[in-house]
């Protein structure tokens, strides 16, 4: 299978690896982002899905440039259908998620704080007798400290983030304005792709003037749960979660079979791995109205990306 499964090139500097990409920071202030095949969950790799990296970075690419009119993003150029070129922004300290829907698994979702009982959330008050999966009265966002050091993030309140002094006044209205405007685009475009945009993430960081600018991706099967809209109203009237992109398909086997914090990984069939790559592939087909095109080109992945990204190893001597 032609997989990236790492993008280590000695000739760029100042090499950082990731979970699932690796960056370089050039000179000239921009940094080389890399989207290798990784799949990553439980704070460990568990294999390489066939093309994930290119769906990722093509997807957040299609999302860059329907939202660009709407706030500044981090995108110089694109030299590889895995690999993005972009300002270097220092991020800021809250992940900003936007929400249409009462859903989620995680603790800090608020589907979960809500069945808990809790109805004051992220300074926001939410309304009794709202239903597992139920479209909320609007948009909500709800921030969480961003932990640089592999933390659990914490949610906030508006008046938290000031107070803390993560965000100025100034930035968080900023920050909150682009969020609802990116969201309220991503809504309506998957409406018109038969698919609801349920809640996504945003990363936002500031350039050398203080400017905010979009970071990170934008609306990608990764970042963001989308539904298929045909499948909504039955599933919510029977009180099921609706039809997704489902991806967890190796998460949920690698559970059955081991403790994924404890255990050896055991080897993923190579059937399952079709599976995931089809799904991905479906999702940027469906989230874009677009056909994916696998790039092929070169001996192995990482030769063609090393290939396109030759132009920029002579900045090492800049």
């Amino acid at each position: 299978m032609r997989i990236l499964s790492e993008a280590h090139y000695p000739e760029l500097p100042n090499y950082y690896r990731g979970k699932v990409r690796e960056n370089y920071d050039l000179p000239d202030g921009t940094r080389i982002i890399i989207s290798t095949d990784r799949l990553s969950a439980f704070d460990r790799i568990l294999t390489c899905i066939p093309y994930k990296g290119q769906v990722l970075t093509q997807t957040a690419r299609f999302w860059f440039e329907q939202t660009k009119d709407i706030c500044p993003n981090h995108v110089v150029a694109y030299p590889d259908p895995n690999v993005v070129v972009g300002k270097r922004l220092d991020i800021l300290p809250v992940e900003i998620v936007v929400r249409g829907y009462l859903a989620g698994t995680t603790g800090t979702s608020i589907l979960t704080l809500y069945k808990k009982g809790e109805r004051r959330m992220y300074g926001i008050t939410l309304p009794d007798g709202l239903r597992d999966n139920e479209k909320l009265p609007e948009a909500i966002i709800t921030p969480t400290s961003k932990e640089f050091d592999g933390g659990h993030d914490e949610p906030l309140t508006p008046d938290e983030i000031i107070s803390k002094k993560l965000l100025t006044a100034e930035q968080w209205q900023t920050l909150s304005t682009y969020a609802l405007a990116l969201f309220a685009r991503g809504q309506k475009l998957a409406a018109e792709r038969g698919l609801i945009l349920v809640d996504t993430k945003y990363e936002f960081g500031t350039d050398e003037n203080g400017t905010i600018i979009l970071a990170d991706e934008i609306h990608t099967p990764d970042s963001s749960r989308y539904w298929i809209a045909d499948s909504y109203q039955q599933s919510f009237e029977r009180g099921e979660r609706p039809q997704s992109f489902d991806k967890d398909f190796v998460r949920s086997w690698v559970v059955e079979r081991c403790d994924p914090y404890r255990d050896d990984i055991p080897e993923i069939p190579l059937a399952l791995v079709e599976q995931t790559s089809h799904v991905y592939i479906s999702a940027y087909e469906a989230i874009t109205g677009e056909k994916f095109v696998p790039d092929d080109s070169g001996v192995t992945p990482w030769a063609r990306v090393r290939g396109n990204l030759a132009p920029y190893f002579q900045e090492k001597q800049a």
